[in-house]
């Protein structure tokens, strides 16, 4: 690929595929999986993702389901740290927490388990996209509703136009290819 680091938003936008009218009418959905099936592209976006935080003394990469765990583990692998799984309700077993998010239409909500941070943690949360940010949100409730610290976000595409970042309101942000 020979890029150099300062280009791997150029680089990744190469791999992505842009399906419009998915999943419905005005719609432009950035598809993912040409770069997950290049394995120099996945490791760039890993790579890019992990960079601005490898001195910031992260505990744990917080990853939601499903794409934020296809780029969380490597993440957290690439800081050397552990990964917790933040997923739809009923799917993890044991004691969990809850935090809900605006949709649409309605609210939707994701767990995390109650013992998988302390209060002395500092997390990074990951995800493949954010858009309006509901989700993110609802994972930084969860990290913050343990006491651990969100040292972070990073996201692999961010669609600037809805304003996301906001909604979360983390600092450090980052993002790899801002649409």
């Amino acid at each position: 690929m020979g890029t150099s680091p300062l280009e791997p938003e150029a680089e990744l936008r190469r791999y992505i595929r842009d399906i419009p009218d998915f999943p419905k009418p005005g719609i432009l959905f950035r598809d993912l999986t040409p770069l997950l099936a290049n394995p120099a592209a996945l490791k760039l976006a890993i790579q890019a993702l992990a960079e601005p935080f490898t001195e910031a003394r992260i505990d744990y990469v917080v990853g939601t389901e499903a794409r934020g765990f296809i780029f969380g583990a490597p993440v957290a692998l690439t800081l050397d740290v552990g990964f917790v799984p933040v997923r739809k309700p009923g799917k993890l077993p044991g004691e969990t927490i809850s935090a809900s998010y605006e949709l649409e239409y309605g609210t939707d909500h994701v767990e995390m388990h109650v013992d998988a941070l302390s209060a002395n943690d500092r997390v990074l949360v990951v995800d493949d996209l954010i858009a309006t940010g509901g989700t993110a949100q609802a994972t930084v409730a969860l990290v913050r509703q343990v006491g651990a610290t969100v040292a972070g976000c990073a996201f692999l595409i961010e669609l600037s136009f809805l304003e996301g970042r906001k909604l979360v309101d983390v600092e450090p942000f980052h993002s790899v290819i801002r649409y």
